[in-house]
């Protein structure tokens, strides 16, 4: 009589690797590993949408700017006297050429009140401004002795001085509103629109000034109204620069060589006072042609003058949401893997399979929030746009893994990870000088948290049920 075996029925081959599939724990987290690199996609996509969006921003505002005015930056006023050369070849031969002998002046004073304003296009804010600038100074007697202009050929150069005028450069003309007042040792002169040379300023305007070889020293004052936009920088070319400015605007950033000497920034407004000494510039109070700071114009193939002295300041709009969701944006791959863990440790923790299907829609609505984040911070506050995106993401998140894990115990768990993950990383974008400590103080946290939680698993039968 024939006895039936108890004996298990040994698995075929394709049992077996079926078998492994399932319960292999490095396979899994391979997959993960994949599953969160092919997120990098999406990640990658937002990311090139908010510089879209951003870019789509910086042309509507220079669309704006370019027609009240742009970025403005005044220098000047420069005294130069037309210097006729005349110089003979080995042949006998005469050329006549000209260039202009520069001098700063002594003492530049510029007082003036910027009154902001801010303008829309679209769904974009753009920031404006006028200021009524109070230009003053004095300019010494022209030492043609010191320029090195000596004899050539045995003939002095010959000072033009009937020529000589002062330039004053305006970095965007379209933004003069008034006819500029000009006056010398209180006589008012006339303004022309151009600069008889771009040696300094390759945009501005000239003042004709008729001197004689024995004319001293002079003094000057004008009044400017001009608009422009963001930006208002001045140019040190006093042998002693005095800046003072007041505005109603209260976020200035001090921008330039230099920062102001006195500042007072309340929500009413800043005052900003600067005091330059021709000693803090790398050019001196004269010379021939443009003495200081040239870099080659690769559209024109000229030379035009860049100031590395430049300072004022830039009106700065309280909040630019495209930097702060680019920031966050930045932290999307480190959120993704930090979630896919925790979805892992719980899925090993309840002995429940997860497929990578459920770890891909979860990944998807991580980077969902990022989309949220600055579709909504387009129309709203970026703390606003955080909060609802955060709440839509945890909410949908939640809703999903409740079916998932069939344990509401654990759905809780996971969701309040979330939430304290959104939480943490919204701290490392409000403490940008300490992010780096916290971020770190956080992984720590996180690892030690997992090392615990995770103590007595045994990763070679993670998926085996624990024994009764």
């Amino acid at each position: 009589m024939e006895t039936q075996s108890n004996s298990p029925r040994p698995l075929s081959l394709f049992e077996q690797f079926n078998n492994w599939l399932r319960t292999s724990t490095m396979l899994k987290i391979f997959v993960i590993g994949f599953l969160t690199l092919l997120l990098l996609i999406p990640t990658a996509m937002v990311k090139e949408l908010i510089r879209e969006r951003e870019t789509n921003r910086d042309e509507a505002v220079q669309e704006v700017s370019g027609k009240w005015g742009n970025a403005q930056t005044i220098a000047g006023p420069v005294l130069s006297v037309p210097m006729r050369s005349v110089l003979t070849d080995d042949k006998g031969k005469q050329t006549v050429s000209t260039y202009y002998a520069n001098f700063l002046p002594d003492e530049l004073g510029i007082d003036g009140a910027v009154q902001p304003e801010q303008r829309h296009r679209g769904i974009y804010n753009v920031m404006l401004y006028n200021t009524r600038l109070k230009l003053k100074g004095q300019f010494p007697k022209p030492d043609l002795e010191k320029l090195n202009t000596g004899p050539r050929n045995a003939e002095p150069d010959q000072p033009q001085w009937d020529k000589a005028f002062l330039s004053l450069g305006i970095t965007d003309m379209k933004g003069i509103k008034e006819e500029i007042r000009f006056r010398i040792n209180g006589t008012a002169v006339p303004v022309s629109p151009g600069i008889p040379t771009s040696e300094w300023f390759p945009v501005g305007v000239s003042i004709p000034i008729a001197l004689n070889a024995g004319a001293g020293g002079f003094s000057f004052d004008c009044d400017l109204n001009v608009n422009g936009s963001t930006e208002l920088s001045f140019v040190p070319l006093g042998k002693e620069t005095n800046v003072n400015l007041t505005s109603l605007w209260a976020t200035p950033s001090f921008t330039g060589a230099f920062l102001p000497d006195g500042r007072t920034v309340t929500d009413k407004g800043f005052k900003a006072s600067w005091k330059i000494l021709q000693y803090n510039r790398n050019f001196p109070q004269q010379g021939t042609g443009a003495f200081f700071v040239q870099v080659p114009n690769e559209e024109t193939e000229k030379s035009t003058v860049v100031p590395a002295t430049n300072f004022g300041v830039k009106l700065l709009l309280p909040v630019d949401e495209y930097q702060k969701t680019t920031r966050s944006a930045k932290y999307a791959v480190m959120f993704i893997i930090i979630t896919f863990s925790v979805f892992f440790f719980v899925e090993i923790l309840n002995k429940k399979r997860i497929h990578p299907i459920q770890y891909l829609l979860v990944g998807f609505a991580v980077c969902l929030f990022y989309l949220l984040l600055l579709a909504i911070s387009e129309h709203l506050s970026f703390d606003w746009a955080y909060l609802i995106g955060m709440i839509v993401v945890l909410t949908l998140v939640t809703f999903y893994v409740r079916y998932v894990f069939q344990n509401a115990r654990l759905t809780v768990l996971f969701s309040g990870v979330l939430a304290l993950l959104y939480g943490f990383f919204y701290s490392l974008l409000q403490l940008e000088d300490y992010s780096l400590l916290l971020g770190t103080l956080g992984l720590v946290l996180i690892l030690g948290t997992v090392m615990y939680l995770t103590r007595n698993v045994n990763w070679y039968r993670a998926y085996e049920p624990a024994n009764p």
